[in-house]
């Protein structure tokens, strides 16, 4: 059976846009009430102040921001790397890896995605070898042994790792986009039975550290249990690099962050926000739109490049957590620019992550987190002529 529509048709009342994000009442900021991640029903509002022109927002509504490189501790393995947020059908940790592992990992509680942040190495897995460097994603089917080497004289790897858990990763539906956008399949590439794979050293005592449930057991082998001499089917690790990524994007109108979604898994999905044009349409928005994104808890980890809606708020390596329940958008630092952009190109590259389930998310350490980040969003208050300290 089909899924239906709703039953509610499009009304207007009062000043509205006819067209969303485009063409607004003067001097006002549009914000959108969407079901679905911007795949359902929606609403736009027409306010005469910034819906983040807050004096004080408190409990678990309270947008955060972490810096997780700033108090990262290496390890060899990536299952004792922190924590950062978690529910029951994902976890995100940062990892920060100083020498090649010494020990072999395996997920037996969902698929895992390594995105690269800095660095780079040689990831030897049950299926080859693979070469991976800053911007790649690697998609590592549950229960894959794999381990990575540092290259010599290459930086320390730092890396997100996006757990599927109980799922696994999957591409979206691309509908009219067709086969071909925002990428091509052909450009991901899979592990090889290589010469360096094979130059593995062969023998030693070998441990794999494996989770399940949470837990960490270990099997120990008197070989390198890295020892395919061939295999088939359609189950294998993949890396995806962001700059292969080629944005979705449209001169007349900004378009939501759903049609960058690159992974999709059961309860979440992983969007790459790469560099694309600034709207040249006059009447057009020129930066993410406010809106209340009620089915989801969203976070956005920035990964390089010049961010177009955070002003200085965040820098490079940081994540930002804007839970269900609260309206967001462009940052006050960016405000002026929201109809009339001086940049024609945006830079950066993100990962957004949006969960269906409310996610919790590890207090850090001390130096952890940037604790003044909810207060920053007041200064739109600068913008509320209906506010009593602009009177």
């Amino acid at each position: 059976m089909s899924a239906g529509k709703s039953l509610q048709i499009p009304q207007f009342e009062g000043e509205a846009a006819r067209q969303a994000h485009a063409d607004l009442p003067a001097e006002c900021f549009e914000r959108e009430l969407g079901r679905e991640g911007f795949f359902g029903p929606a609403s736009h509002m027409y306010h005469r102040n910034p819906p983040t022109a807050w004096s004080s927002i408190e409990g678990p509504i309270r947008p955060r921001a972490l810096r997780p490189r700033a108090v990262a501790e290496a390890t060899h393995s990536p299952w004792q790397a922190a924590t950062l947020a978690h529910n029951s059908t994902i976890a995100v940790r940062y990892w920060t890896l100083h020498e090649s592992m010494t020990v072999l990992a395996r997920n037996a509680d969902g698929d895992d995605l390594l995105f690269v942040h800095s660095g780079g190495g040689a990831l030897f897995c049950d299926y080859g070898h693979l070469t991976i460097e800053a911007g790649d994603y690697v998609v590592l089917p549950r229960g894959t042994m794999w381990r990575i080497e540092l290259e010599t004289g290459q930086p320390p790897l730092e890396a997100l790792l996006i757990e599927a858990t109980g799922s696994a990763y999957r591409l979206p539906e691309r509908g009219l986009l067709g086969h071909h956008a925002p990428f091509d399949p052909g450009v991901m590439a899979r592990p090889v039975l290589d010469a360096r794979f094979n130059a593995q050293p062969r023998g030693g005592r070998w441990q794999v550290d494996v989770k399940r449930g949470g837990q960490i057991g270990h099997i120990t082998y008197d070989f390198n249990p890295l020892d395919a001499i061939g295999w088939k089917g359609d189950l294998y690790p993949v890396r995806l690099n962001m700059r292969d990524i080629r944005g979705v994007s449209s001169h007349r109108l900004h378009l939501p962050p759903s049609v960058r979604t690159t992974f999709i898994a059961d309860r979440f999905v992983v969007c790459s926000l790469v560099p694309r044009p600034v709207e040249t349409d006059p009447g057009a928005v020129k930066l993410p739109f406010f809106h209340n994104n009620d089915d989801y808890d969203e976070l956005i980890f920035y990964h390089s490049g010049v961010m177009s809606s955070r002003g200085g708020a965040v820098q490079l390596g940081e994540l930002t957590f804007h839970p269900a329940g609260f309206t967001h958008g462009p940052h006050p630092q960016t405000l002026p620019h929201l109809l009339n952009h001086p940049a024609t190109m945006f830079t950066g590259y993100s990962i957004a992550i949006d969960t269906r389930d409310p996610l919790q998310l590890v207090t850090p350490p001390e130096g952890g987190e940037i604790t003044d980040y909810a207060q920053s969003w007041s200064a739109s208050i600068a913008y509320a002529p209906d506010a009593d300290c602009n009177r």
